[in-house]
């Protein structure tokens, strides 16, 4: 075999056993250093970018609070569909309700226990109708993390019967740094009877 086909080979092997390692649920070797460049980016981005919660009211930034990264956080989870599904109206915290449309209940297990979440869809005309959004609270919610609940991203794969929920990427809403926004509260079904002990923590200028 030539040298010029080597190489193409060898990356649809990694790139193949990348996307089977992560539909079983496991994580990259790298993975601690991904998460880091999240953090890192991250950082970087509230510090300067225009469309930072920091700058909007040239608030200081003090640098951003994480727990340490723990691969036991990243977990596959089922997903459950909704049937008949209906309006969601979830408060804000600015007192303005925000409509969503449930989309499924992701699934898991964490510490021996079964949990869901409620996975909602955007029903706002734009460019973010459709995407999905979940919001959660847990046992840390109001002591190390922000008492109204954290964000975690979750993307639409049509089909798809499970789903990675990586709580160590799970974030804080804007208005845990600067309360001029409007940040949606999570849903009653989403107030877990368990700590998340991943992801960002509260803020401390």
């Amino acid at each position: 075999m030539k040298s010029s086909r080597i190489i193409p080979v060898i990356l649809v092997l990694a790139i193949a056993a990348f996307i089977f390692y992560s539909m079983q649920g496991g994580a990259p070797e790298n993975y601690q250093a991904e998460i880091q460049k999240e953090r890192t980016d991250k950082a970087e981005f509230m510090k300067s970018n225009n469309e930072s919660p920091f700058l909007r009211d040239s608030t200081p930034f003090e640098g951003l609070n994480y727990y340490s990264i723990d691969e036991k956080f990243r977990i596959k989870a089922k997903l459950q569909s909704v049937e008949n599904k209906k309006v969601v109206l979830l408060a804000t915290s600015d007192g303005v309700e925000q409509k969503y449309l449930e989309y499924a209940y992701a699934v898991f297990k964490l510490n021996n226990t079964e949990h869901r979440l409620l996975i909602l869809e955007l029903m706002d005309m734009g460019p973010q109708r459709g995407k999905l959004f979940l919001a959660f609270a847990d046992e840390t919610s109001g002591i190390d993390t922000y008492g109204a609940g954290r964000y975690l991203d979750v993307k639409k794969v049509p089909a798809a019967t499970s789903i990675i929920l990586d709580f160590n990427l799970a974030y804080n809403p804007y208005c845990a740094y600067n309360d001029t926004y409007s940040c949606p509260l999570p849903p009653k079904e989403n107030i877990l009877k368990v700590a998340i002990n991943a992801g960002e923590k509260n803020y401390h200028p």
